[in-house]
């Protein structure tokens, strides 16, 4: 080979390299404009339903809160007691070398309630119920069922946006404080067994540790995860094509974007406001 055309070729290669990051940029955009949209019309038939005789039914907003919030109660709380536990251990462990065991409190108290708390939420319910929004879009979609509608006269995205949008805003906090509280009580009792501090010191010094600001923070995060998990899962599904197995890697692009959204959301809403 000669000396232009191996030059040719590794151009070649650059090129087409940048096309494709050029490319998927550009999709990338496109479904940040899409989810935007979206968000906006779901607020509008949110609002202005009831004047366009499509209101938004209670019934499937209740449903849907069902299924992201009081159906993932157990496994939130049965992960957010591990995580206490695990945060008292190692609190525990690392206070010992400077001997104040007893501040290990302090060290649960924010690191649940700012940050475990939410996290593990957000992650449980991508993985839940972000998934299960794709798969149901999708199949909806292959099926041409979101076609069929329109023909009849219903708005999609009030049928089938607004109301798990409305349910995540709403269920993904509660469920970020109920695993806060559980988060706390593994904790405690941890402290409790090891440290021999009684559960009413160790919720006295929890109160003392943890201000407004502190569970505003966290219940604010977990509702901006709430709303990422619900529009990142209806873009996908939306986006199906080629059958079954389109709706197979929409669901597993949703739960991966979801929670790569989730983890650089919290990264960047830590950073804004500890400055």
């Amino acid at each position: 080979m000669s000396v232009g055309q191996s030059s040719s070729g590794g151009t070649g290669r650059v090129v087409g390299a940048l096309e494709r990051i050029g490319r998927r940029a550009v999709s990338g955009v496109e479904e940040l404009g899409y989810a935007s949209a979206l968000f906006a019309e779901g607020l509008y038939w949110l609002v202005a339903g009831r004047l366009q005789r499509q209101p938004v039914r209670v019934g499937h907003v209740v449903q849907q809160a069902m299924e992201v919030g009081v159906l993932a109660v157990p496994i939130v709380s049965v992960l957010a007691f591990t995580i206490g536990v695990m945060l008292a251990i190692q609190g525990i462990h690392t206070l010992e070398t400077f001997g104040a065991e007893s501040q290990v409190t302090t060290g649960i108290a924010l690191s649940v309630v700012r940050e475990f708390g939410p996290l593990i939420t957000g992650i449980l319910v991508a993985g839940r119920s972000g998934s299960a929004l794709a798969a149901r879009i999708g199949t909806m979609r292959i099926s041409q069922e979101i076609d069929a509608l329109k023909v009849i006269g219903i708005a999609p995205v009030r049928f089938l946006v607004t109301p798990p949008l409305l349910a995540m805003l709403v269920m993904v906090p509660l469920l970020a404080f109920w695993a806060d509280c559980v988060a706390l009580l593994g904790g405690g009792l941890f402290v409790s067994v090891d440290l021999g501090m009684s559960l009413a010191a160790y919720g006295d010094r929890v109160i003392e540790a943890i201000a407004l600001d502190d569970l505003l923070h966290g219940l604010g995060k977990a509702a901006i995860f709430g709303l990422l998990i619900a529009l990142i899962g209806v873009v996908n599904g939306a986006s199906v094509t080629g059958g079954a197995e389109g709706v197979g890697r929409a669901t597993t692009r949703a739960v991966v974007q979801s929670i790569s959204a989730i983890v650089i959301t919290d990264m960047i809403f830590v950073f804004a406001l500890t400055r």
